[in-house]
């Protein structure tokens, strides 16, 4: 969990590409560490979800990407996952899918809008993780747990890099898996972005005023 008054790591301290410098405050998580607790969750999945007994009768997960943001998230976690199979005494197959669930515009959130749905009635019957890249109000993730209801999938759980600390408009909803617990800020970088901007960074980093003004929608 990082703390409310955590003030970040300097720029100075990384490589920033430039033309995102003047617009972000600070790193709030270095990509370094992103990787070992990614590393960490894969593990956690793997003892909670891994089959030891009759290893060639073992159920596949079905790894579902929430994109465009959790597309960086949910492609280390998946290796990490494999790396995991080919050491460990417990396997895990897999497959993946893809869904896109778009809630913002600009750094408000909207009504949720569901992209690449029409594939998801092969999860039924079977266990399926869903891949996001942060959960804010958690109302989004809400929504859709009940969307894929409809689907019958035996099991559903759910791994977020980032749960945003958000007092209000917050259901507590909390996944199963969490990466950071952050404050209430706008964050991007690791593939997280706002209006498609900074999905190219790779720390995590806070925006500043300036880059919420210069990268807004038109």
């Amino acid at each position: 969990m990082i703390d409310d008054e955590w003030s970040g790591y300097g720029l100075d301290y990384f490589c920033i590409p430039k033309h995102y410098e003047p617009y972000l405050n600070h790193v709030l998580i270095p990509q370094g560490m992103v990787m070992e607790r990614i590393e960490r969750l894969a593990f956690d999945i793997m003892h909670d979800m891994g089959f030891t007994d009759s290893p060639l009768n073992a159920k596949p997960l079905v790894c579902l990407c929430v994109l465009k943001g959790g597309y960086k998230f949910f492609t280390d976690l998946v290796d990490h996952i494999k790396s995991l199979n080919r050491h460990m005494n417990v396997t895990l197959p897999l497959r993946v899918e893809f869904i896109r669930l778009k809630s913002y515009v600009n750094d408000q959130s909207t009504k949720l809008k569901i992209i690449g749905d029409e594939h998801l009635h092969e999860i039924k019957g079977k266990n399926v993780l869903i891949v996001e890249d942060i959960i804010d109000t958690g109302k989004t993730m809400i929504n859709f747990l009940e969307h894929i209801k409809k689907y019958e999938p035996a099991r559903v759980s759910v791994a977020s890099l980032l749960v945003k600390r958000n007092p209000v408009n917050s259901s507590n909803y909390r996944p199963d898996y969490i990466g950071f617990e952050i404050p209430k800020r706008f964050v991007v970088g690791y593939a997280l972005d706002y209006n498609e901007y900074f999905r190219d960074l790779g720390h995590i980093c806070v925006i500043n005023e300036n880059g919420i003004e210069k990268f807004k929608s038109k």
